[in-house]
């Protein structure tokens, strides 16, 4: 049963961090008020919510699954409390602050219409740094971190988001009334 446990919990988390890279560049482009390719902008806005809530539920299986591993040693408080773990408590911590940061997404997301536009925003600003240290965490407490065959995906995953982190701080995004009406550059 550990062994099944065990490979669940490493698959659902390389699956969350896939998934997380994926609606982080959504949610770039979503921004942007550009659509992608031919997808109007509203369904590449769905697309990025749908996408968010499939990763974090795989992060929870990732999560629940390892808590039930007797070879991890998972405890409640590892989850909650950065750096508390016993096995490499710097790498594990890592992960528990992107899983704190990827609960104040969720949770602003969730009440986007209370809090408001701008708080919404302000906190999904740390969507940026959540993502680097999922991917640390995932390369420095994965028994696979350094395989082959996941640098090269995560070598592909910096690079992708390195160039849309790039863009959306650059003069050339748009971000503008005008490209909502479709009137783009």
């Amino acid at each position: 049963m550990d062994d099944a446990l065990w490979a669940v919990g490493r698959m659902s988390g390389f699956v969350s961090l896939a998934l997380l890279t994926a609606a982080l560049l959504l949610g770039i482009l979503t921004r942007s008020g550009r659509p992608l390719i031919s997808i109007p902008r509203f369904s590449v806005a769905l697309l990025h919510r749908n996408m968010s809530l499939l990763a974090t539920v795989f992060l929870v299986l990732h999560i629940g699954t390892l808590l039930f591993d007797s070879y991890a040693r998972l405890t409640l408080v590892d989850v909650v409390v950065p750096f508390a773990g016993a096995f490499k408590p710097f790498w594990q911590g890592l992960g528990t602050v992107a899983f704190d940061l990827v609960l104040a997404l969720v949770v602003t997301g969730l009440l986007r219409r209370r809090i408001g536009q701008r708080m919404f925003r302000a906190v999904h600003w740390f969507s940026y740094g959540m993502w680097p240290l999922a991917l640390a965490h995932a390369i420095g407490n994965g028994t696979n971190g350094t395989a082959p065959w996941f640098v090269l995906p995560a070598a592909l995953s910096v690079l992708a988001v390195a160039a849309a982190a790039t863009w959306r701080v650059s003069a050339r995004f748009l971000e503008t009334s005008r490209a909502r009406r479709g009137g783009l550059a």
